[in-house]
């Protein structure tokens, strides 16, 4: 075992920086250290050297240059069992280096600032601290690298139990660490640049996610599953959320409750909730109260809603948590929790997972998403929009009173698995929900006569035993019919007028188009065009 004699320190982030050199001292290294880090070491009584000195070289180049010498780059990357290595060090009296701690130019938040220049954000490109660093990941065997404040502690602590070096296997993790960070600044970078690109010719795209954490298993439970956390989200989030209560999330979790959060940000500004079953959302509704959306949302499908994942926009207060009681649900996603709503759901079940947001809760942002795909990976922009245009294209005007409920309705439509047909109901005046969903079907007739249909009388006589045909007739007429994509035929027009719809919003786009609207207009359909498609696959 090596025993660290030498240390060089170079950080950006100089939290806990002191403290550690002081450690460092105390155990009897000898510190090299560079510009601003040296500067603080000395303030605060330290005996450093700096890297110049050792290296025989001054700083040159506004200080590009000042570790890329061969006195460091032989001192980390010599092999310390080499017959060979170790007489080429003397005889160019080159000295060891046993632990280097460097953290890199702050290039990350650089370029969070708004409006930061392009030259800026460059001059926070560092090429000495990555080089470093993977030559002392290089030589794990031998050398001991930092990137982490969080790891100071514990290589002290490996230094005092082993004779003042560092047990291998910390080495061997602390140098895989390394090369997921370089891995993780190098992508931020390339990305960033890419972004400042004024051609659109095809560029790389590089993706990196940190602090991976097994699950319990996979989709199946034959299936492995790990979740990988993407620091540098901003927004509200699945994978940024903290576990207030319950079992540990599984994959299907996950997977449900992004659907879940994604779905309800789009209702994000009132009382809102989507209750999501296999990423569909049987439920979703808008209230005056977050508990009458959620009772508006539950009853959208109160058989499919049993162990669903259910997310809402605002803080879970009481009357939303007494909804809950004799209700199975596997999770629920909220941006807070009244203490008092937190013990009744505690109380309710030790199983039932409560996961609180980090982020606000907003409407979705601009981002990139990613589907592997075996041999390849495929990316695109989250769909983010909702309405390219609005165009009413039938003889029957659109009722401009129902243009509320269409977006909402566009809204559901849009977290739903095409082929998707919502049946939208305004169910108290500026008040919205699901009344029935067709969803993930080979084609759209199927997906309005026997599941949408169906689904909306069916739940219109749960929850009104004695209601009449009539009734039912009056109700559909007066909701809204969405498709996320245009009807390549007219065949799902006459299936509507069979049931009595009035008003039919759909993107457009088919070459069939005019016999689409011919049929409205044959049957006084109001139907208007959106001219932007919401394909979900």
């Amino acid at each position: 075992m090596t025993k660290i004699t030498r240390a060089l320190l170079s950080v950006s982030d100089k939290a806990g920086i002191v403290e550690f050199a002081k450690a460092l001292a105390a155990r009897g290294v000898e510190l090299l250290s560079t510009g601003g880090t040296a500067k603080a070491l000395r303030d605060a009584g330290i005996k450093v050297k700096d890297v110049s000195e050792f290296t025989g070289f001054p700083e040159m180049l506004d200080g590009r240059v000042k570790t890329l010498t061969p006195q460091v780059h032989a001192g980390l990357l010599h092999l310390r069992d080499s017959e060979e290595h170790m007489a080429t060090m003397k005889k160019h009296g080159l000295q060891p280096i046993d632990l280097v701690c460097v953290n890199l130019y702050p290039f990350e938040a650089t370029i969070a600032k708004a409006g930061v220049p392009l030259h800026e954000a460059i001059e926070q490109i560092d090429i000495g601290g990555p080089t470093m660093i993977r030559s002392a990941a290089k030589n794990m065997k031998f050398v001991t690298v930092i990137t982490d404040p969080a790891d100071y502690a514990r290589v002290l602590e490996s230094m005092d139990a082993n004779g003042g070096g560092t047990t291998e296997e910390l080495r061997f993790e602390l140098g895989q660490k390394v090369f997921a960070r370089t891995a993780a600044y190098d992508a931020t970078i390339a990305n960033y640049l890419a972004g400042q690109m004024k051609t659109a010719a095809p560029r790389p795209f590089v993706k990196t996610a940190g602090n991976g954490v097994e699950l319990r298993y996979g989709e199946n439970s034959h299936q492995k599953a790990w979740l990988y956390v993407d620091a540098k989200a901003s927004e509200a989030c699945i994978a940024h959320t903290d576990v207030l209560h319950g079992k540990e999330m599984s994959y299907n979790n996950y997977v449900d409750g992004e659907g879940a959060l994604e779905a309800v940000k789009e209702l994000s500004g009132k009382p809102g909730v989507a209750v999501i079953k296999h990423t569909n959302p049987c439920g979703y509704a808008t209230g005056a109260t977050l508990a009458e959306a959620f009772e508006a949302a539950w009853n959208g499908d109160p058989v499919s809603a049993f162990g669903s994942v259910i997310a809402v926009t605002q803080k879970v207060d009481m009357a939303t948590a007494e909804l809950l009681k004799g209700r199975f649900i596997e999770a629920l996603i909220a941006p807070d929790f009244e203490p008092a709503a937190l013990e009744l759901l505690k109380a309710k079940s030790k199983n039932i997972r409560l996961l609180k947001l980090r982020q606000p809760m907003s409407k979705a942002v601009p981002r990139k998403m990613i589907k592997d795909i075996n041999g390849g990976i495929l990316v695109q922009d989250v769909d983010t929009d909702s309405i390219a245009e609005w165009k009413d294209v039938t003889k029957t005007a659109f009722d401009q009173s129902k243009r509320a409920l269409a977006e909402f309705g566009i809204a559901a439509a849009k977290h739903t698995k095409s082929n998707a047909i919502m049946v939208v109901q305004e169910y108290k005046p500026g008040q919205f929900r699901v009344l029935g969903m067709g969803a993930g079907q080979p084609n759209r007739v199927d997906s309005l006569r026997k599941l949408a249909v169906p689904k909306a009388i069916e739940n219109l006589k749960l929850q009104n035993p004695k209601i009449t045909e009539h009734e039912i007739a009056k109700t559909i007429g007066n909701c809204v019919f969405v498709s996320e994509a245009f009807f390549p035929f007219a065949d799902s027009i006459d299936e509507a007028h069979a049931v009595g719809a009035r008003f039919i919003v759909q993107p457009g786009g088919s070459i069939r188009d005019d016999e689409v609207i011919a049929a409205c207009d044959k049957y006084g359909i109001a139907m208007a065009f959106t001219g932007m498609r919401h394909f979900k696959h």
